[in-house]
Parts: C-alpha cells; structure tokens; sequence
C-alpha cells in the first residue's frame, strides 16, 4: 500500500516539534550554564597559571637584561610581551603576579567569610544586644569604602603580603556580617526553625544544623563576587605601593611602575590590566551563574 503525504504529516510535524523543543531547551541550558562553565575555565586556568608560575614563566620575573630595555611585544624572540624600564621580561611578571593577586583575593575572602558569617548569624538569631553590639561595629567599618579601609590598615600595618590579605579580609568583613544576618532573620522565622526549637534544639545547634545551610547558597555567591572585589582591591593597594613591596610582581605593581611609560610603551600597563580584567570578569561570570543556578526563585521553582 503506497504512503500518502497526508498519511505521513502528522507524524512529520510531531517530529519537527520535538527537534524544535530539544533546540530551545538546549538553548535554555547553554544561557544558564554558558556563563559558569566559561568563568569557571577562565578563573582555573588563571589559578593553574599562578600555581605553576615557577614552570610556566620563561624567565625570572627578577632577572634583568640590560640590552632589552623597554623593548616591545615580539621584537626579541625571548621576551614575548616586551620588557619594562629595568629590562625584565614582562610575561614572567605578569604570570607571577597571578599568583600574588589571587592568592590575596581568595585568602582575604575566607577570612572575612569566616569571621564575618558566624558573626552576622549569631546576631540575627541571638537579637538583643549581641545583634546590636555586632551590627555597631560592622556599620563603623561600612563607613568606609573598601579600598580606603584596606589602605588604612595596610598603612599601619606596614606593606607585606600577610598585612594585605589581613587588610583586604577585614574591609570585606561587615558585608558578610550584614547579609549573613539579614539572611537569619528571614530562615529564624521558618516553620522548621521553630520546630527545631519546640524539639529542644539550642542556638548553637540551629544555627549550625539549620540556620547556616540554608543560608550557604547565598553567601557562597556573595563570597565568588567578592573575590573580585578583593582582586581589584589588592591592585589598587599595589599600585598605590602599599601592597606587597618590589622587586616582588603583582599586577598592581606593575601598572604602578608603567605609568609613566604609558605614552611611549604602552605595553606595561597593558597586559597588567588585561589580567586584572580578566580575572574580575571570571570570578563575576562565576557568581552570577551561581546565583541563576542555586536560587530556587531564579529557577523557576
């Protein structure tokens, strides 16, 4: 018996309907993880740069040439992206650098994650005077920007790299310290929260069984973006030379040391900033993907 078109059209049309909805979910599914998948591969491949800046580097970012002084990207076969006023090779230095700079970013961000969590959670489950003895001293620190608290305590400190980390970790503290307790006072008013409590359960014992995983996926977004925060912050306290002192590389630093070579050799600032750029943009791409991908409320659940 011959097939007819007509006896095959709807079977021709459920098909191409399907293809269609497997198209736009596939087309769903790379907007959402697009992004993360892409700053996740970007933010590794910097940190593998940095732990493997002792291989990776061609050079000694230390070592100076003093035939090779502010030569330009490509025009000696050994320093690929030129070389600055002192004849180092700038590609040594500015894979060294990661190393620095996110190092500093991501201590300084778990530091102030752990202090300033468990804080901001006490005082929204304890309230009373612990809430306001906390939240008095975490808006005495919002009272100032990040960049120039940091800067305070590093000029008091002294420059070095544990001072930089200490600085930067304690000018992020009271923005954990506020969300961790808004979040609290939002998850303390719960149904399973009360249960807990009516069970027996202590402070201590909801804020770490109930409390805090409830509120991790927020904060571990906050967390990713502010070590971008942190990246940015550690090379504007390099570039003021408050960060971590020469002839050691940080992405700061060497912007700080090309500026005034900005006109005619451009290429010293260049690369520093592209770096820095990068690894802000990764590290954001990466938190707003988290947000998309944990929030319940963004996922449609």
């Amino acid at each position: 018996m011959a097939i007819t078109r007509d006896a095959i059209a709807p079977e021709l049309t459920a098909t191409i309907a399907r293809e269609e909805a497997r198209q736009r979910s596939f087309g769903r599914q790379l907007r959402r993880y697009g992004p993360i998948v892409i700053g996740a591969l970007m933010a590794l491949a910097m940190i593998v740069v940095a732990a493997a800046a002792p291989l990776l580097a061609p050079l000694s970012p230390s070592a100076q040439f003093g035939d090779a002084v502010l030569k330009g990207p490509g025009s000696i076969a050994r320093h690929v992206l030129g070389t600055d006023e002192f004849g180092r090779d700038l590609l040594s230095r500015v894979i060294w650098g990661a190393r620095v700079s996110l190092e500093v970013g991501l201590i300084s961000v778990v530091f102030g994650f752990v202090i300033g969590v468990p804080l901001g959670i006490l005082a929204g489950v304890q309230r009373g005077r612990t809430e306001t003895a906390i939240m008095r001293c975490a808006d005495m620190l919002m009272a100032f920007p990040t960049l120039l608290l940091a800067l305070i305590i590093v000029a008091a400190l002294g420059g070095s790299l544990v001072n930089e980390m200490l600085a930067i970790g304690v000018a992020l503290m009271p923005n954990f310290v506020r969300l961790a307790r808004s979040l609290a006072l939002t998850i303390r008013e719960q149904d399973y929260i009360l249960a807990a409590r009516a069970l027996g359960g202590g402070q201590l014992r909801v804020m770490a069984r109930h409390v805090f995983p409830n509120a991790l996926y927020a904060l571990v977004v906050v967390a990713t973006l502010y070590i971008a925060t942190a990246i940015r912050t550690e090379a504007g306290l390099s570039f003021l030379g408050l960060g971590v002192p020469p002839p050691t590389p940080t992405w700061g630093n060497i912007l700080s040391e090309g500026r005034q070579y900005i006109k005619c050799c451009p290429w010293l600032t260049t690369f520093s900033g592209l770096a820095i750029m990068l690894a802000v943009l990764a590290f954001n791409l990466v938190g707003d993907a988290l947000r998309d991908l944990l929030d319940p409320r963004l996922r449609g659940e």
